[in-house]
């Protein structure tokens, strides 16, 4: 009797268990669970756009002031403009870090989604050149970095490996020319690109154009590479026109702009000005851009509000860096408070210094500028001058000065920026490029119009391969770095802590880590 009840017992239960591994899949799935079947990989593509193109905080801090493009007498500003940390401090070291790896997962996750699927070809190449354009920022300031192992978290590894600089440059310019290559108009483009609408003609544009930076980034460490591939970018046809623009247009409805943001918190917009040395430079050039890009306020209320302020360019004035809002009033060519606007308000002590346009730079819907025509036509000029077959200098140099200040008008959706075709025509005539002086020519307007687009990771970049601007260091007490302007910015301070081994593989490799140490393509 026991052992007929334990057997039927047994015999009940495997036929539960039967019943139940029948259709166990299809009761442990989630009906609401997305998997790659369901997924749009274009919205990938999109979301790496627009995260990739947010850089507020992550160059304001640093870069920016770093180039004496901006200037900040104001603690939280120490960081940049007198090399002392000041406010969150080295916390800020990992934000590149974060957005850009961020971004490149996206992609990765993107082009394992579609591998093999020859309807998304052109999708494939466009996020190949997406994420050489991301990676290719993120290791002009750190160095050597995660690259063959990155975004593989899901896959278990956790801990990627530094690939050195060299390794790095080589397999992006391999990776950019085989996708721009693969580029196909005549099939359908990314639907939810948010550079060029699916454009896939501009895409191949921007692919060459991006091979042409990348080989210009080489001048000093290797210049045959970089000759074969200027030269091979020329050929291939690189940006066209300003249309070409890599850029994203911030969604207003969703403040989508972490760059407008930042001009949009009272302390940053009241602390930032323009720097004296880009002022200074662009007033002795007479460049029309001056009203476009900088305004002074009155009274402090002005000054601490979001008001308009008076543009007109006679009355700019660059604030010197490496003061104090106690020092400032001593500084040499101060220019005096503004006066208070009315009973209730006060003098303002930085009044009568620029800073940036609140309806250009703080406008939600403005435009998050990532490579532009002009800065490829000036790379461009300068293959040239060097004797490379890319075109004539002269005219490229030209197309430049002419598209810069064009780009400025398609800053937001209510074009204030605008500079004059009267007002461009007479610049570029009174600024043609002398052959003597043609390498400081070029660069000096690439300081310019990147950091009249808010693109300071570039500016930086640039300035560590040209040489220009020559800066003079800023001294004050305290410093990270004393005696230069910094080559660099340090890892993370959690890289340590999380992929220790890995992270001391890559100092020993390339250097201490801290803000002296060169890059490979920097030495």
């Amino acid at each position: 009797m026991k052992k007929r009840y334990i057997f039927s017992c047994l015999v009940a239960g495997a036929t539960l268990m039967a019943s139940c591994t029948k259709n166990f899949e299809a009761i442990n799935t989630d009906p609401n669970r997305t998997t790659g079947n369901l997924i749009n990989p274009n919205y990938f593509l999109s979301q790496s756009q627009i995260t990739f193109s947010q850089t507020g905080y992550d160059q304001l801090l640093f870069q920016s002031e770093w180039m004496q493009s901006l200037a900040s007498t104001f603690s939280y500003y120490y960081n940049g403009d007198k090399y002392v940390f000041g406010g969150a401090g080295s916390g800020y070291f990992s934000y590149p870090w974060n957005r850009t790896y961020s971004a490149l997962t996206l992609l990765v996750e993107m082009q394992a989604l579609i591998k093999d699927k020859p309807e998304y070809t052109n999708l494939n190449a466009c996020a190949t050149i997406l994420r050489v354009m991301e990676v290719q920022r993120l290791t002009d300031l750190y160095g050597d970095v995660p690259y063959s192992e990155a975004g593989l978290a899901k896959s278990g590894n956790f801990t990627p490996k530094y690939d050195a600089q060299q390794a790095i440059y080589t397999d992006m310019l391999k990776q950019l020319e085989t996708a721009t290559a693969a580029l196909d108009a005549s099939k359908v483009g990314p639907t939810a690109d948010l550079f060029y609408k699916g454009d896939v003609s501009k895409w191949k544009r921007l692919g060459y154009s991006m091979m042409l930076k990348l080989g210009m980034r080489l001048v000093k460490v290797d210049p045959a590479t970089a000759k074969s591939y200027a030269e091979k970018a020329f050929a291939g046809g690189t940006m066209s026109s300003i249309a070409d623009d890599a850029k994203v247009m911030a969604d207003p409805s969703n403040a989508t702009s972490s760059n407008s943001d930042v001009m949009r918190t009272p302390d940053d917009f009241r602390e930032v000005r323009w720097g004296k040395t880009l002022i200074d430079y662009m007033k002795s050039k007479n460049d029309p851009r001056i009203s476009a890009i900088a305004a002074i306020g009155n009274g402090l209320a002005a000054n601490q509000n979001q008001t308009a302020g008076d543009n007109t360019a006679s009355l700019q004035q660059g604030m010197p860096n490496g003061y104090t809002i106690s020092s400032i009033v001593n500084a040499p060519g101060y220019p005096g408070a503004t006066p208070a606007a009315s009973a209730t308000d006060a003098p303002a002590p930085l009044g009568k210094y620029s800073r940036p346009r609140f309806q250009v730079y703080a406008d939600r819907g403005s435009a998050n500028y990532i490579y532009t025509y002009g800065e490829s036509e000036l790379l461009l000029a300068e293959a040239a001058s060097r004797g490379w077959n890319t075109g004539v200098a002269a005219t490229h140099f030209a197309n430049a000065l002419t598209a810069d200040m064009k780009t400025l008008a398609g800053y937001n959706a209510t074009p204030i920026a605008v500079v004059s075709d009267a007002d461009i025509a007479t610049y570029v005539a009174a600024n043609p490029l002398n052959p003597a002086t043609a390498l400081q020519q070029i660069n000096m307007e690439y300081w310019v119009t990147t950091s009249a687009t808010f693109n300071y990771n570039e500016t930086f970049a640039n300035w560590r391969r040209s040489g220009f601007p020559v800066l003079t260091p800023v001294v004050f007490p305290g410093q990270y770095i004393t005696g230069q302007v910094p080559r660099r910015m340090p890892y993370p301070t959690s890289q340590l802590q999380q992929n220790g081994a890995n992270y001391n593989a890559a100092v020993q490799r390339q250097g201490a880590d801290n803000f002296a140490t060169r890059v490979w393509w920097d030495k």
